[in-house]
């Protein structure tokens, strides 16, 4: 069994800043890309950040700048460091991750989701 575990989400002022984690637990070969997405009531899941297994990144514009996504592949662990946090941040964050379980066996994997919320 294969699960991700969240930690971190809570409720920071304006300018704080967070960091979320995201555990992954179970009997694994092999974490392709990890992500971060965030939702907000009457939108869509948006992707923040992504990084693949080699450490390249990618980012939202509107994190640009301010949200670092990293990854630890020794803990089967991955981050995301929320920096200079805007009110317009606030959102359920899920992480993801695409995990092969076996050489035969790949699976896309969800979070439970954190509550972020910035203050103004």
């Amino acid at each position: 069994q294969v699960q991700l575990v969240e930690s971190g989400g809570g409720l920071v002022q304006a300018g704080g800043s967070l960091r979320l984690s995201c555990a992954v637990s179970g009997s694994i070969f092999s974490i392709n890309a990890m992500g971060w997405y965030r939702q907000v009531p009457g939108k869509g899941r948006e992707l923040v950040a992504v990084i693949t297994s080699g450490g390249s990144t990618n980012y939202a514009d509107s994190v640009k700048g301010r949200f670092t996504i990293s990854r630890d592949n020794a803990k089967n662990t991955g981050y995301l460091q929320m920096n200079s946090l805007k009110p317009e941040d606030t959102a359920v964050y899920y992480c993801n991750a695409d995990i092969w379980r076996t050489l035969l066996s790949r699976h896309n994997y969800w979070g439970q989701g954190t509550q972020v919320t910035v203050s103004s």
